[in-house]
């Protein structure tokens, strides 16, 4: 599973774009690391003060573009060829860095600053193509190896141009020519590499491009409202990036103060937490079986906040000895786990935010992504803001950099308790990933038959109490499941099974407005583009055989005519939680814990086809021998 992501970069319609977005971020960390080094080390002159005011108007001018432009950059994307696109901004990247490197060259800081605000437009504008092209080259199936890619890729290259840049500002006598040269032909091979992207075509050619930037920003925001998944993930992925911008921003003093570590120590400290990420981002592909798997999102935050919290509890106050290297840093007592939170807050980091970048793809309507994407990188920048404003209020409150870290794991917990309490479909999931990893060993067959988008019914045979998990946990999208009433309003598992939308049914005799009720509630998630899951056997096999298909799925299909996706479970008779076995004999967990269990998925039948009869043949044909 985890070489399927990595051969991406061997296909034309993702290498390129690979290559041309992490050389575009790798130059940027090397012309801004070469700014913040001049100013603070090699601008003759300069008072302390000075040298914070125009890091902190450095950082300003970057992110300004992203609340000036980014509106505008979306509109644009949506009504370019995106491949074109790309190409016309990398030009202007050469541009930008021809004048970088005659600023460098005069260490001209006026320039040097007009260079960095431009690069910050160059930014806004590439955002929006950079993830609204990648559902267009990919495959829905490879959208979270392509997003874990391009996220292990930009934190790689952050880490290494700010390395590169560092080191060659340092070189006697020629740092700022080296520099400006570095600059120049990264910008070039950027360039190069955007000739082999092939084409994307506009998903909007026809929109016509508001130049009001207030309205323009507003409109772009504004078409988030009635997305909730898609809202929420966009607010997760900014929370991401407030907290990676207050984490990373302490680091070098955190490092210097706390950690006791010299000027090799902060490298060491940058490079575990950016390989953290990227390592967490591949894992995503693995984790998730190729699928927009968000039941991880939930586990990437208890992990921010878990070693979070950790790594507070180790270093509460100064360090105990000052001055190390990165040598004696690693062999000081205690340090080792240091180095572990920080490596996992990067990992839990890859696994919060993959899957919400690849959400967000999945869910947002085509022809709206690359304005969607603008809207995320507007409130990025606004949270980016606000993460610098609330560390410099809390340090001048008298909060050392620990206790200031151990606030941010403590918000980080409660942003996704909101945020998973505004759309539990991330806690179910998670806990539909959880079980399935924890008690079966699934593989999946078949699940691309899963249309992306719109309305359809799944039908698959009912074999144990842990169905319809399996199910959920498999499929990308959320699926609404029809369960037995009785079951569905289980004291503690009432709040779970209403967190994923599952409708309750009754039978006709038992309680018939709930049976109407239930009908209701189908024919109208159908109606949504939803997709709703059903068991036709009206109950768990006795014997392992499929039972009888009843007529309800016919009624369903009647009124809201939906394609169907039949499906079949194998293996599950001889698995925990089927009735094979007496209550008595269910407790042999050593036989049937962790079983290996399957589910097939054929080829959705149209709903003129689909006969309860047809369909009930269709699943046996799919679970064939395999009970």
């Amino acid at each position: 599973m985890a070489g399927q992501q990595f051969r991406l970069l061997r296909r034309r319609r993702f290498g390129p774009f690979f290559a041309t977005q992490a050389l575009g971020a790798f130059n940027d960390n090397v012309f801004k690391n070469a700014l913040v080094i001049l100013v603070a080390f090699q601008l003759p002159g300069l008072s302390g003060a000075q040298v914070d005011f125009y890091s902190n108007l450095a950082a300003g001018l970057f992110i300004l573009p992203f609340f000036l432009f980014s509106a505008l950059a979306g509109q644009w994307a949506e009504r370019q060829e995106k491949a074109g696109a790309i190409r016309r901004i990398k030009l202007l990247e050469i541009a930008i860095m021809a004048a970088a490197a005659l600023a460098l060259w005069l260490k001209s800081l006026p320039l040097l600053l007009a260079v960095l605000f431009l690069t910050g437009v160059q930014s806004a504008l590439f955002g929006p193509l950079k993830y609204s092209i990648l559902p267009q080259a990919l495959r829905p199936r490879e959208l979270v190896g392509g997003n874990a890619l391009v996220e292990a890729g930009t934190f790689l290259a952050i880490l290494l141009g700010t390395m590169l840049g560092g080191w060659l500002m340092n070189v006697p006598g020629h740092g700022p020519l080296l520099t400006g040269v570095a600059v120049l032909g990264l910008a070039v091979l950027g360039w190069a590499a955007s000739l082999r992207i092939p084409p994307a075509p506009a998903t909007s050619p026809g929109l016509r491009i508001d130049w009001n930037p207030l309205r323009a920003t507003a409109a772009t925001v504004g078409h988030l409202r009635g997305r909730r998944a898609v809202l929420n993930s966009v607010l997760g992925v900014s929370w991401f990036w407030f907290f990676g911008a207050l984490f990373l921003a302490q680091l070098p003093n955190y490092t210097r103060l706390h950690l006791g570590g010299d000027a090799s120590v902060a490298p060491l400290v940058l490079t575990l937490f950016a390989l953290g990420i990227g390592l967490g981002s591949l894992l995503c592909e693995t984790l998730s079986r190729r699928t927009v798997e968000i039941g991880l999102v939930p586990l990437g935050a208890l992990g921010m906040t878990v070693f979070g919290i950790d790594l507070y509890l180790q270093r509460p106050g100064l360090a105990p000895e000052a001055g190390l290297d990165w040598q004696e840093f690693l062999a000081a007592p205690g340090n080792l786990r240091l180095c572990l939170d920080l490596l996992l807050i990067g990992v839990s980091g890859g696994f919060f935010t993959v899957p919400l970048y690849a959400l967000i793809q999945q869910r947002s309507p085509r022809e709206l992504l690359s304005r969607i994407v603008a809207a995320n990188n507007i409130l990025n920048a606004l949270f980016m803001v606000a993460a610098a404003v609330l560390a410099i209020a809390l340090l001048q409150a008298g909060l050392g950099i620990p206790q200031l870290l151990l606030v941010l794991a403590l918000l980080n917990a409660l942003v996704a308790v909101y945020i998973f309490t505004l759309v539990p479909e991330f806690i179910a999931r998670f806990l539909a990933w959880m079980v399935i990893r924890l008690l079966y060993r699934l593989r999946v067959q078949g699940i691309d038959q899963v249309p992306d988008q719109g309305p359809a019914l799944l039908v698959c045979n009912h074999v144990s109490y842990m169905d319809a998990m399996l199910v959920l946990g498999a499929v990308p999208r959320p699926v609404r499941f029809v369960m037995y009433h009785k079951i569905h309003d289980i004291p503690g598992l009432r709040q779970l099974f209403r967190a994923a939308r599952a409708i309750p049914i009754a039978g006709a005799r038992e309680d018939p407005a709930v049976m109407e009720a239930a009908f209701a509630q189908i024919d109208r998630a159908l109606a949504e583009g939803e997709l709703v899951g059903i068991f036709p056997e009206g109950g768990l096999t006795t014997d392992g055989e499929i039972a009888q298909f009843r007529k309800g799925v016919e009624r369903i299909l009647a009124a809201r005519p939906v394609p169907v996706v039949p499906m079949a479970l194998r293996g599950m008779w001889s698995s925990m939680w089927s009735r094979r076995d007496t209550r008595m004999g269910r407790t042999r967990l050593p036989r049937r814990f962790r079983a290996r269990v399957e589910l097939v998925v054929g080829v959705p039948v149209a709903a003129a086809e689909a006969s309860a009869a047809a369909l009930e043949a269709r699943v046996r044909e799919l679970r064939g021998e395999h009970a």
